[in-house]
């Protein structure tokens, strides 16, 4: 090889701060530096993004950080930025010049306030280890918190306590949700680890089980810990009784316990603020905190905000010790990584360009350039350009607002890196207008997945006599398939679900009288459900229908696996009929599921048109009518899946369905995109997980090092 003795930092404990940056992290990660100036881009690496640390050059030209490249080159076999052939052994280790030139990079020590010196970076490891006044301090510190008498190790416990039943880790979220506390507008962001030694969940971390047991809270913590972070967001909005634009799941009445945002829309008051996304916490709804009610207790405190709402939410940003990772594949894989430089006249040009955040996507994209602006006029950036990092700064989890600031204060120079999907040319663009675009199914549009209830709902009427159709034949979208008989299960306890039969005889031109949602395209793939009886047509004249009751053949044709489109032309085909012989299922929760919050004088305002069944109700459905999805996840070995699940079988409670909780940024389960809170894990790597308990299933995923293929079934959530 090459180069087989680089310099390299000795193997060291997880936890301690690393002798030659200051900072924590792992020991086989790049070291930490804060910069005092902008890096110029020629010293930066593309993988990374950041100055370049051990450099070694490719036979193609280019530079990577020795570890970056050496990582990348375990699954590729190609150079990152110009897909050319490359073996590590080819590549050599960059000319002197250039190590010297990254070493008198200039440097602020790690320890303010108590040392604010600036230095080269070759001479941060000589100023820690004889110097640094801040260090020994914060050594002294470490060394008498050790020695106080009240910090002991604790010996956790095998089975999770019933207070925590579903063995969640790194962050007891019950305890602080309950903490009657005042928010900051933005709070300080605090590890999410939990005050009580528990069952340590290996959906979020990859470490030894005898060394988890032994290991004390504050251990967890340095080695490894969740930051989340709380921040209020206000809400004003014209007119109060339309929809705020999330769903929801969770509540104390499910496993989940607390109440978590599933989906944001794009095109509503809070997708246009951009504050709040999926996977938050919500923890107070206008002063009054939520975290110890239902699931239909929440909904109707968000539905009755009023004009101006104020919510209190968590929001995880990733593990406090681990570099957070792109939101995507690695980039070459996605695209090209492309780099731009704008030349300002002055500081306030505009440079022409409209950014955007899409869907169920993190960071921004290039929206449009605005003819004989700057960046049109210089032709290198494109639409659909994914934004990784603007004058050095990362944005790939960045917001259009942060762009748009950093820009602004740009004297002259504006560096863009962004990822150039290969596909661009044909791939859809979502717009900042919200404007409805065709689903796949052809007719209907919405402003979010069609299956999830949002869509623009017809009567069923007869009308003019269609011809006979055929009964369309079912073809699975987006890897759906049934439920296989190995994976079924009850119902959770108190859910019922009763099957009805109706038989009536009609006029040949009267309608049907309902509309309809669901279907079995977009990403949710749930049954045809009525939403609204309208106050004409057999149906409402039977009175045996009600809405939300799940329609499951009409005259013989069975409608669980159409799509939208296919049932109706379906019901519109049997509505010239006489005689309707209908299938229907209802679906009934458990005793004051439905209850609305205590403090409301009316129920909860259902948005009309838009109106499609709780996520809660779902739980209810039986398993033949289930559709199912492999998301198979990938990792390192020193990496983390970047889920927790919750649920299980407990001794007080019975069989609960296992459901994800949290999705932590930067981690596989974040980047793969297709699991969201409140999902169902059906199996693991084949197994059902029916009849498990979390202690059973947390092995099974331990042993899983590099490779987990999870089969889910996905519910939308609640829409507020």
């Amino acid at each position: 090889m090459a180069f087989s003795t680089l310099n390299s930092t000795p193997p060291r404990a997880d936890g301690e701060l690393c002798p030659s940056c200051g900072q924590l992290h792992q020991a086989l990660d790049n070291h930490l530096y804060n910069f005092q100036d902008e890096v110029d881009d020629e010293l930066t690496c593309n993988i990374c993004l950041q100055p370049l640390l051990q450099p070694v050059d490719t036979p193609c030209g280019h530079t990577y950080c020795y570890r970056c490249l050496e990582s990348f080159l375990q699954d590729s076999d190609f150079c990152p930025m110009d897909r050319e052939p490359l073996t590590f052994p080819s590549c050599r280790k960059s000319t002197l010049l250039v190590r010297n030139l990254l070493d008198k990079l200039i440097v602020f020590c790690p320890f303010p306030p108590d040392c604010l010196l600036t230095m080269q970076r070759c001479e941060l490891e000589g100023h820690l280890q004889n110097r640094c006044p801040g260090l020994r301090k914060y050594q002294a510190k470490m060394v008498e918190e050790k020695c106080q008498p009240d910090h002991k190790k604790q010996e956790v416990p095998l089975e999770p306590e019933a207070s925590n039943p579903c063995g969640e880790n790194f962050f007891d979220i019950d305890a602080i949700l309950s903490m009657d506390s005042e928010y900051s507008s933005v709070a300080p962001m605090v590890p999410w680890s939990s005050p009580e030694p528990g069952l340590v969940n290996p959906a979020f971390e990859e470490t030894d089980e005898d060394s988890i047991l032994s290991l004390s809270t504050s251990d967890l913590t340095r080695s490894n810990s969740l930051v989340a972070e709380t921040v209020v967001v206000e809400i004003s909005r014209d007119n109060s009784e339309k929809e705020l634009g999330m769903r929801i799941v969770g509540g104390k009445d499910t496993p989940l316990g607390n109440i978590v945002v599933q989906e944001v829309h794009q095109d509503t008051p809070l997708g246009m603020d951009g504050k709040v996304a999926p996977g938050d916490h919500v923890l107070e709804v206008n002063g009054i905190n939520i975290s110890d009610v239902t699931h239909s207790q929440a909904i109707s405190l968000l539905r009755q905000a009023g004009p101006v709402l104020q919510l209190v939410i968590l929001q995880e940003k990733g593990f406090l010790n681990k570099p957070l990772q792109d939101d995507s594949p690695i980039p070459s894989r996605a695209g090209e990584i492309v780099h731009v430089t704008l030349m300002k006249k002055d500081r306030l040009q505009p440079l022409g360009i409209k950014l955007i955040r899409k869907a169920g996507k993190a960071g921004i994209f290039i929206l449009d350039l605005l003819d004989g602006g700057l960046a049109a006029k210089n032709g290198k950036l494109s639409q659909n350009d994914k934004v990784l990092s603007i004058n050095g700064q990362d944005l790939r989890q960045g917001t259009p607002e942060t762009a748009a600031q950093i820009i602004q204060t740009s004297e002259s120079r504006v560096h863009f890196v962004v990822l150039r999907p290969r596909d661009s040319l044909i791939m859809e663009m979502e717009t900042d207008s919200g404007s409805s675009r065709p689903s796949r199914s052809g007719g209907r549009s919405s402003e979010s997945d069609g299956s999830s209830g949002t869509s623009n709902h017809i009567s069923l009427s007869h009308g003019n006599s269609p011809p006979p159709i055929s009964v369309p034949q079912w073809k699975p979208e987006l890897g759906h398939y049934p439920r296989p008989l190995a994976f079924y299960k009850d119902p959770p306890a108190g859910f019922l679900s009763q099957e009805k039969t109706l038989t009536i005889r009609k006029d040949v031109k009267e309608s049907l009288g309902i509309t309809i949602g669901g279907g079995r395209e977009g990403k949710h793939s749930v049954p045809i459900y009525v939403t609204s009886v309208q106050p004409v047509g057999c149906l409402c004249r039977d009175s045996r229908i009600q809405r939300g009751n799940i329609l499951l053949s009409i005259n013989g044709i069975d409608l669980t696996l159409l799509s939208y489109q296919e049932a109706v032309a379906v019901l519109k085909s049997q509505a010239a009929s006489t005689t309707i012989v209908l299938k229907a299922l209802d679906i009934l929760m458990p005793p004051g599921s439905l209850e609305p919050w205590a403090g409301g004088q009316e129920p909860p305002v259902e948005y009309g048109p838009s109106w499609s069944p709780l996520w809660l109700s779902w739980l209810g459905l039986p398993s033949a009518l289930h559709l199912c999805q492999d998301v198979v996840l990938h990792k390192n070995t020193d990496e983390s899946w970047g889920f927790s699940i919750v649920g299980g079988f407990e001794v007080s409670k019975g069989n609960q369905p296992f459901f994800i909780k949290t999705i932590v940024p930067g981690t596989p389960a974040f980047r793969d995109r297709r699991l969201k809170c409140g999902d169902e894990i059906v199996a693991v790597n084949g197994t059902p997980a029916a009849g498990m308990s979390n202690a059973q299933l947390i092995p099974m995923l331990k042993e899983l090092r590099n490779r987990v293929a999870l089969t889910v079934v996905s519910w939308p959530g609640s829409l507020v």
